[in-house]
């Protein structure tokens, strides 16, 4: 029999999830997420103000994110739970500092899965304007339409979602590739050597707003340790899962930006900075229609769409699954379906609220919000580490980040001056949510009275030496697959420049 590391939580009053996941579904329920919204329109935008340059921003997202991601693998390594940043935050730093951490964690993956399922929408429509076909359904319709399947296919198994996941993202990796073939004799080289005129205005802070966008496509690097406990092996799984997704996640934004670059003239950019769907728009501008068209929205639709809009109805739930479970929420979200193994009420519930978060059919605001949130949450996160250094040094990592009392301060720091860059409805609108949760937790705490945040024992248990090999060579695979993706992608930026 298969051995497994085992996190000893849950009882019959305090239900557990059910550990199915491997290697594969850490990195495309994580890069699942991420993949999607952010660079198929916000970061498409900053394409159109940036131009070739846009690359080094995307480089500074990247290097932003590479430590937290090592940090998260300490604590999820350590701490293999449902709640992620929650059970980090409440450990290290005390419950109400967990509850704002999953409370804005909570939010960020639900604006990102209402403006995912409006670009969606988007997309959808540009796959039947391909074939001469105008769609005549209001995009709102169509994004609560797939939010709708998405919600009953999480509530039916998380095998089910892991399963969705691997299909999506490798559908929309294959498609990419295809469509990557069809485009390279569309792409003019000298789009690579030409800077926008208006790029001189930029200045410091231009780049900086810029650099918080495009991390904004980064956002969700962790993901896989929301899901903590329901991922086999946890303690060398999510370490190496979250070694690989940023590489990952660079390549494929860095290799999609440079398509839309090399298609779009530099005095042509600017019509790309304010579209909802810019690809789609950049091709249709240069006259790239029929397959190479239906090729990229049905890449998008079906696969980018679809893998974030299922990972961040999956991942969220967890979260207020745990809250609830601890007395931080509503008892009612810690409820597991007895058939399927899920929470489903939590699941429900945040689905309806997604669905309402579509109504605003504003992928800007969408963007900020979540933006606000997800640095909120990292920044909570990032000093949970140390705490959790401090206040349980004898707690067993096994994998432990080099460098976090220097790392960790650089970081959010960096992580503070992007959340200057924030629209300001976006930040009161945050903060408004902060307050509702905070009131929210205190009448929990009210009502189930206050408990000690304690420990959770974690037995691990190796895997045998069969599972452990073929473990070792999946992950050598992936390895080898990242390196060469951005080893690629690096050379596609400087090859034309020589």
């Amino acid at each position: 029999m298969k051995q497994e590391a085992v996190a000893q939580q849950g009882t019959d009053a305090s239900p557990a999830l059910k550990r199915v996941f491997g290697l594969r579904e850490a990195i495309t329920i994580t890069t699942g997420t991420v993949i999607g919204v952010g660079l198929f329109t916000t970061g498409g935008n900053i394409v159109g103000e940036m131009g070739v340059s846009v690359v080094w921003a995307t480089i500074a997202a990247l290097l932003i994110s590479i430590f937290p991601a090592l940090m998260y693998a300490e604590m999820g390594a350590s701490l293999p739970f449902a709640g992620g940043t929650y059970q980090y935050a409440s450990l290290g730093l005390g419950r109400p500092f967990g509850m704002l951490a999953g409370w804005n964690f909570i939010i960020s993956l639900i604006a990102v899965t209402s403006g995912e399922a409006l670009a969606f929408s988007y997309y959808l429509k540009t796959l039947f304007l391909a074939f001469g076909v105008e769609l005549p359904i209001d995009d709102a319709v169509i994004a609560c339409i797939a939010l709708v399947a998405f919600i009953i296919a999480n509530v039916r198994g998380v095998q089910i979602t892991g399963r969705l996941q691997n299909g999506f993202m490798f559908f929309f990796w294959g498609v990419a590739i295809i469509w990557f073939l069809t485009m390279i004799p569309q792409v003019s080289l000298p789009n690579f050597v030409q800077t926008p005129s208006f790029l001189q205005d930029m200045g410091p802070s231009g780049f900086i707003a810029a650099v918080a966008m495009i991390w904004w496509c980064f956002a969700g690097f962790e993901t896989c340790c929301a899901m903590g406990e329901e991922i086999r092996f946890p303690h060398i799984t999510i370490p190496r899962a979250l070694i690989l997704s940023p590489f990952l996640i660079f390549a494929v934004n860095a290799a999609f930006q440079w398509f839309l670059v090399g298609i779009v003239p530099a005095d042509g950019l600017d019509a790309i900075a304010e579209s909802t769907a810019p690809y789609s728009e950049a091709m249709i501008s240069a006259g790239i229609l029929g397959v190479p068209l239906a090729l990229l929205a049905a890449g998008i639709a079906f696969g980018g769409d679809f893998s974030t809009m299922n990972a961040s109805i999956a991942v969220p739930p967890r979260y207020l699954f745990t809250m609830a479970r601890d007395g931080a929420m509503p008892k009612v979200f810690a409820r597991v379906s007895k058939k399927y193994q899920t929470p489903a009420v939590a699941i429900i519930v945040l689905g309806a609220i997604t669905i309402i978060l579509v109504a605003t059919s504003t992928i800007d605001y969408i963007a900020s919000l979540s933006l606000f949130a997800d640095l909120f949450y990292y920044i909570i996160g990032m000093v949970a580490a140390i705490g959790l250094r401090k206040r349980l040094p004898d707690l067993k990592r096994p994998f432990k980040v080099k460098g976090m009392y220097v790392g960790a301060p650089i970081c959010i720091v960096i992580y503070l001056i992007m959340m200057t860059q924030l629209d300001s409805d976006a930040i009161v609108t945050g903060i408004i949510w902060c307050v509702a949760g905070l009131v929210i937790y205190a009448i929990c705490r009210k009502k189930y009275g206050s408990s000690i945040v304690e420990t959770p024992s974690v037995a691990i248990v190796e895997p045998d030496a069969g599972e452990r090999s073929k473990m070792d060579r999946e992950f050598r695979i992936w390895t080898i697959v990242t390196v060469a993706a951005v080893v690629v992608v690096l050379a596609m930026y400087i090859v034309p420049m020589i």
